[in-house]
Parts: structure tokens; sequence; C-alpha cells
């Protein structure tokens, strides 16, 4: 049985690993959270005290944590993964972080004869939960071919974007870009539409009948009309996080980007009112300006 590691047992983190011990691999994983380590073992995972120890038990190591310094630390540090990992074996970077993040940790890991892929998802919570990730993968054929399995067993769509380290993410800032724009176009519809008189459920019928109509907007607006704008696994703090990446990744390109950067100081207000809520509470920014309220 080929044995996977994960690093990293947040919301995200924890639904891989469920899926992946649910598929029949073997799991270890490393959180700082002991809380987390005991929910691995309840679902049948072992716990370890490091990424070194993760590791050494391991063929191929998910990295789902925050950001681009915790990357770093986690494969290159003192207790990291290329203290123990064998050659021919391989890192998986699911975290979104910045291109110049994942392409910085290339060399000292392909030096140790160990494979790398840039395999940022989307999804969230109820993706990684279900299985149903979209997956952008960046890495040789071979190793995307090597780690097919692994990868069917957290994503329902899988793609190959390229054979660059990078490329992943970079499609990934491009598609959050898309949904972060897409958040505050929802946002202010709703609230438009409430503070005119139309009542919530009409706009939720018509909107969710027309050529907008998604997944996204379906789950976006049920949230909000149902007033739940906590625990409900898109943490504002990673939508901003995600925008910063998508406006560096323009100023870098030389991209105008309107609407993205209307979003992304949307989301800077948004944390700033509301910094342990999800996405969703940034709708009550602009119902206090607008002096109405979203409901059924």
């Amino acid at each position: 049985m080929e044995q996977i590691g994960m690093i990293g047992l947040g919301n995200m983190g924890i639904g891989l690993a469920q899926n992946i011990i649910q598929s029949g691999f073997g799991l270890t994983g490393f959180d700082l959270r002991d809380e987390r380590l005991k929910m691995l073992e309840d679902l049948g995972g072992q716990a370890a005290d490091s990424p070194k120890a993760v590791g050494e038990q391991s063929d191929a190591v998910f990295v789902m944590v925050l950001n681009g310094k915790q990357v770093y630390e986690v494969v290159t540090g003192e207790d990291g993964l290329l203290q123990s990992m064998k050659p021919g074996s391989t890192i998986i970077v699911s975290a979104t972080i910045q291109p110049s993040e994942v392409r910085a940790i290339e060399e000292p890991i392909l030096a140790k004869g160990v494979h790398l892929m840039d395999t940022p998802v989307s999804g969230g919570k109820s993706g990684a939960d279900s299985g149903t990730l979209t997956m952008m993968a960046a890495a040789p054929k071979a190793v995307f071919e090597a780690n097919y399995e692994v990868l069917q067993a957290v994503g329902e769509e899988i793609f190959h974007v390229s054979e660059e380290i990078g490329i992943g993410q970079t499609v990934k800032a491009a598609l959050q870009a898309f949904i972060g724009a897409s958040f505050t176009a929802i946002f202010e519809s709703l609230v438009l539409g409430s503070k005119a008189g139309v009542k919530g459920e009409t706009l939720f019928k018509v909107f969710g009948a027309s050529g907008v109509s998604s997944p996204l907007f379906r789950n976006c607006a049920e949230l909000i009309m149902d007033r739940k704008f906590k625990d409900t696994g898109s943490h504002i703090g990673t939508m901003y996080k995600d925008l910063s990446i998508s406006m560096a990744l323009a100023k870098e390109n030389g991209v105008a980007m309107f609407t993205t950067s209307a979003a992304y100081e949307l989301f800077q207000s948004g944390i700033s009112l509301f910094p342990e809520e999800d996405n969703w509470s940034i709708v009550k920014l602009l119902e206090q300006i607008a002096g109405t309220e979203v409901k059924w």
C-alpha cells in the first residue's frame, strides 16, 4: 500500500486526509494543533510530531498550509520534509501561494532527488470533504501520471496545466481573481435588490434561473439569506490572501485589474470589520451603507 503524508490538517487538509484514507492509502499527518492530530487518528491516520517524521513514512506528501513562508519552512527547515524524504518520492504543494514561492523550493527539492508537483486546488471545504476538488497540476508528465491515483482520491476535475512549476499557482491566481470579483458582484446585486424592495427569495429564484446561475451563486446567496457568516469553511482571511496573490501577479505582469482590485479593497475592508468570519460577511458592510438586510 502506498504511503501518503499530509502537512496541515485544517479545514482543507483534514478533508483531503479523510478521502485519502478512505481510498485505501496509508496516511501520516502533521499539524501544530493536538486536536487536529487527534482528528486524524480518529479517521484512521497516523499522527507525526514533525514534517520530517511525515517524510520518513511517505512516498508522496501533500502540503496544505496557509502561505508560502510556511511551505518553505515545512519543506526546507531543520525538521522539514527534505531531511527525510527518499529519492523518487514526491512533494505535492496543494496550498495556494505565489508562483515565485513554489519556484523557490524547486531547486532544493530536485537536488535531493525528490519530485515536486505544483498543485493548488479549488472547491473549498465542501470540495475537500467530498473529494470533488478541482486540481491545477504543474509537474513533469511522468510525475503527474505516477501520482494520478492519489490525486483522484481528493479531486474530481484534475488538470495537467503545464510541466513548468509555478503555472499551477498562476492558474489559481487567475481563477481567484474571477471568483473574488464574482463574490462582490453577488453581494452588491443582492443588496441593491433588497434596498429597492425585492424579496430575497425572488432575487434567488430569478438570478438562479438566469445566465449567471452557478453553484457559487447559489451557495453564496443561501448563506447570506440564512445569515450564516461563521464556520462555513470559507474564511475571509483565506480569500483576502488569495486576492493579494492575484494582485501581485497582475503587477508583475503589467495587467490592469479594475474589478479584481475593487474586490480586493472590499475584502480588505471586510477583514478589518469581521476578521473571524467568512467571505459572505462582507455583505453586512454593504447592508450597513445601504440601510437594508438581505433575507428570504
